[in-house]
């Protein structure tokens, strides 16, 4: 297991075994880059073992206040504070703790391993539990290492081609899950059961803030404070600039801070995908930082293709672009990078926002199955309203979002529609209540789209190239503030996302506010229909994927469609691969 991970912890690697206790590890030295910071780290007394993947942004303040209380620290790491704080507070400090982590903590007196993930979910954590056994790892991969005929997950397939990734708590795996953000799984060693409970729970739903000149001053602050909160590193640091709000914000931010700091950008040569004046625009605007530059062109795509293969933990029709920023911020020497995800799903920046009223609206229609078939016949794309026959958030989610209708996938897998959707209609989601259509889609969005695709594809790809990416707008600080900022301001439309421009205005242009939304996306299309052939290859032939392929060279579908096939085909082959590659390597 460590092995197949060690790509994710190039600096050290350690071991704790007691039975009936293994503990591995394979560290990423950021914060105290000494050998101090070995784990697994044991409590002074050695009554504690602990393995732990990312960082505490308040880890001073925490310990602080344990010195206060008499507490003697032998190292500078947030690894220790972690430790000390679980000795002093319990199980209840976990919602103390502000950053970004997946930590395995084994209480030798009280018999108890617990397997704790932050807030929001942006550091992974996989877990199998039995009334016989608990199976931990930071990434999927690891699972099969451990057992290399490890059964398939039946349903894996249909939800990718519906989701275009997996949704909570699904794995390719049968009977490993993810732990749920904001959730801490305690395993009792004495009588070999488990539960999972959660620990955060997000303040009071009252909205205190009603002003508009309030909600900016104070989404100001809370920005500001959340940026260079996660700019703590002893490791060389960086920021991914796109040329969008929310790269661009963080770059400037930045610059107010003397520190050393580099930029990292990735650019194409066709001219609609050109972000170079946009990132200039910013980079003319600031005097400390150092600014790296590369192209991708289609060549290079091709020639690391199957590394992007091998860096994909779960299936996703994302992640590509994640893997060469990454790529390039290695390249650029960086350990530690800041990203602008979840600045959509926080200020509102989707274009489901503006959708989510006639969404509501659809859901009263009769005879919806009849008329989604009526109108596909037209334009496929209004097939996706079958997708409203499931209630609730997963249904709305599919309409927004879904990739394949279920008689698309029922001929992609050669399975009865029926089977598909009996896996849809089994996916659920805990959604916190509200009122509001805006807050709703919000929600709808970082509870699938963010945690289960963005957050997932990122951590992968940076890991597969020794790299921390930290989300500053996933603050849980500053979400708590937002939360207390009525809708009808946190998602005006007068600015794209208004809370965050327009507490802004005074630094970020108006040139990049109101540029077109794009996202950081590849040239796929160009690509694919440049080089028809070359992406064929990859797809398994059949007459469900032919219509597929056919629908996109013909204009009627996007290319994420096809892609997804793409994807699906050579995941296939490269979860098969893994377990070969680390038997060889350990005979």
């Amino acid at each position: 297991m460590l092995t197949i991970l060690r790509h994710g912890g190039p600096d050290d690697e350690g071991v704790f075994i007691e039975a009936p206790v293994s503990f591995g590890h394979r560290r990423l030295s950021i914060i105290d880059l000494s050998s101090a910071g070995h784990q697994p780290m044991l409590s002074h007394n050695e009554n504690i073992v602990l393995s732990y993947n990312g960082e505490i942004y308040n880890y001073r303040l925490l310990k602080q206040e344990l010195e206060l209380k008499g507490v003697v620290f032998k190292t500078h790491t947030d690894t220790e504070v972690i430790i000390s704080a679980y000795e002093q507070w319990g199980i209840s400090f976990f919602n103390r703790l502000e950053g970004i982590f997946a930590f395995s903590l084994y209480d030798k007196i009280r018999k108890k391993i617990y397997l704790v993930r932050d807030q929001l979910g942006v550091k992974p954590l996989y877990y199998f539990a039995s009334n016989q056994e608990l199976i931990f790892a930071s990434e999927v991969r690891a699972f099969q290492a451990l057992r290399g005929g490890w059964k398939e997950n039946e349903d894996w397939k249909v939800l990718f081609l519906a989701f275009g990734s997996l949704p909570h708590p699904h794995t390719t795996l049968a009977s490993v899950f993810q732990l749920a953000p904001g959730t801490f799984l305690e395993f009792d060693l004495l009588r070999f059961n488990f539960r999972t409970e959660l620990y955060y729970k997000p303040g009071s739903k009252e909205y205190t803030i009603n002003k508009v000149e309030t909600a900016l001053s104070c989404m100001k602050q809370a920005i500001a404070a959340a940026s260079h909160k996660n700019m703590l590193s002893d490791a060389p640091l960086g920021i991914f600039l796109s040329g969008g709000i929310d790269s661009s914000l963080l770059t400037l931010l930045a610059d107010q801070v003397e520190q050393s700091v580099k930029t990292v950008s990735v650019n194409f040569e066709d001219a609609s995908f050109d972000e170079l004046p946009y990132q200039q625009m910013i980079l003319d605007r600031t005097q400390h930082l150092e600014h790296h530059s590369y192209f991708v062109t289609e060549s290079v795509f091709w020639q690391n293709l199957e590394d992007v293969w091998q860096a994909m933990d779960q299936p996703s029709i994302d992640g590509v672009n994640a893997y060469f920023v990454s790529s390039c911020a290695k390249q650029a020497g960086l350990k530690v990078v800041l990203s602008g995800v979840g600045a959509d799903e926080v200020f509102g920046g989707y274009e489901s926002i503006k959708r989510i009223t006639w969404l509501k609206k659809l859901r009263y229609l009769p005879f919806r199955n009849t008329i989604a078939h009526l109108l596909g016949l037209y334009k496929k794309e209004f097939k996706r309203l079958v997708f409203l026959s499931i209630p609730g958030g997963i249904g709305d989610y599919l309409l927004l979002r879904g990739i394949h209708t279920p008689d698309t996938i029922a001929g992609l897998l050669n399975i009865s529609e029926k089977d598909v959707w009996n896996v849809l209609k089994n996916v659920t989601i805990d959604l916190p209540e509200t009122t509001d259509a805006r807050e709703y889609v919000s929600l709808l969005e970082s509870k699938i789209y963010l945690t289960n695709q963005l957050l997932k594809d990122t951590d992968s790809m940076s890991m597969w190239h020794g790299l921390e990416v930290r989300a500053p707008f996933l603050d849980v600080s500053l979400l708590e503030k937002a939360n207390q900022i009525i809708p009808a301001i946190r998602y005006n439309r007068q600015a794209p996302k208004y809370l965050l421009t327009a507490s802004n205005k005074d630094i970020l242009p108006d040139e990049i506010v109101y540029r077109k939304k794009a996202g950081f996306t590849f040239p796929f299309a160009l690509w694919m229909k440049r080089n028809p052939d070359r992406f064929k290859a990859l797809v398994k032939e059949g007459e469900s994927t032919d219509e597929v392929v056919h629908d996109f060279e013909n204009g009627q579908s996007h290319w994420s469609k096809y892609w997804s096939l793409v994807v699906l085909n050579q995941f296939k082959v490269i979860v098969a691969a893994n377990y070969v590659v680390f038997s060889e390597l350990m005979w």
